[in-house]
């Protein structure tokens, strides 16, 4: 569906020194696809909080205490997930205490940004897009969560110095992003796409996105979108060559019946300016199991996405 990670030339691979036995390296030599891997979240709430993070970032850093569960409770009633973020580098921000709530829900992607005198504000402070200051700059976050898994770090951190290096405005350490083993992880808002295994120089990333397209080759998928409606994206854009970020929107998504044990399929239908894509995706469980993270105490297997067809049908005249 997307270029295999495997045939990736030296220069358009991850970098950071890791042993040959950390998840990253591992996914790396067997060819994983992070295709459909975007996580579930449509709104997102980004706190900035420099200094340590804990491997539960929220709950173990120098954010209030008292308020940090609940914070995370109040995220959790409202579908919303948080991610502390911080400068590249060990920088400190201009005043450390920044918050934004972005919102990736297609035809309403949003960023704004506002800042807080004290952490407590977030528990009463709305929501609903009322609040702070609305940027169409693009912002990139770089997970470079150490404490989470080491390879998280080793290969994001330089990973934000190749953004900023290539011209993006607004470039973020983040928490844990998920999909550990496809690291260096990114993700773009307001859009929500996310990225995996991104070379230390991110030139092809930034330039892509200023074009208002997707970087396919990297492309893990759409946060908030099913992981099936991912999949069958993917596919579609790969097969007719739309690489803008709103291209090919989601119009249905059914679940098939299944062929056999442990398999399933979809049919998911995209718009396009052609007529409706009909794209028929298959999900299977991998062939081999493997340590999915660097903490992972035992083998564990994936789904893997498969695509059976894709037809345009063009719109009645």
């Amino acid at each position: 569906m997307t270029p295999s990670v495997g045939d990736q030339s030296p220069a358009r691979r991850p970098a950071g020194r890791l042993d040959e036995g950390r998840c990253s390296v591992q996914a790396l030599v067997r060819g994983d696809a992070p295709t459909a891997t975007a996580p579930p979240a449509r709104r997102w709430l980004l706190v900035e909080q420099p200094g340590p993070w804990g491997r539960d970032a929220l709950l173990e850093s120098r954010f209030d205490q008292a308020v940090a569960p609940r914070l995370a409770a109040r995220a959790r009633e409202a579908g919303v997930r948080v991610q502390l973020v911080r400068r590249p580098g060990g920088r400190l921000a201009d005043t450390g205490r920044r918050w934004a709530l972005a919102d990736t829900t297609p035809g309403v992607e949003t960023v704004r940004w506002a800042t807080r005198e004290t952490d407590a504000e977030l528990l009463e402070v709305p929501w609903d897009g009322s609040v702070g200051e609305p940027t169409d700059v693009p912002s990139y976050l770089v997970c470079t969560h150490g404490a989470h898994d080491a390879c998280c770090a080793v290969r994001g951190r330089p990973l934000t110095q190749g953004l900023v290096a290539a011209g993006a405005a607004e470039v973020w350490e983040t928490s844990h992003l998920g999909g550990d083993r496809f690291a260096a992880n990114v993700l773009v808002l307001p859009t929500g796409h996310v990225y995996g295994q991104v070379p230390t120089d991110g030139v092809e990333l930034v330039a892509a996105h200023a074009r208002g397209e997707v970087a396919l080759p990297w492309l893990r998928g759409r946060s908030g979108w099913a992981p099936a409606a991912q999949a069958a994206q993917q596919h579609a854009r790969a097969e007719l060559g739309l690489l803008g970020v709103g291209d090919l929107p989601l119009v249905h998504l059914t679940h098939l019946p299944s062929p056999g044990e442990g398999v399933e399929r979809w049919a998911v239908t995209l718009g396009s300016p052609d007529g409706d894509v009909r794209v028929t995706i298959e999900s299977r469980r991998s062939e081999v199991a493997a340590l999915t993270t660097c903490r992972a105490l035992r083998p564990a297997h994936w789904r893997t996405w498969h695509p059976m067809s894709l037809q345009v049908t063009a719109p009645a005249a």
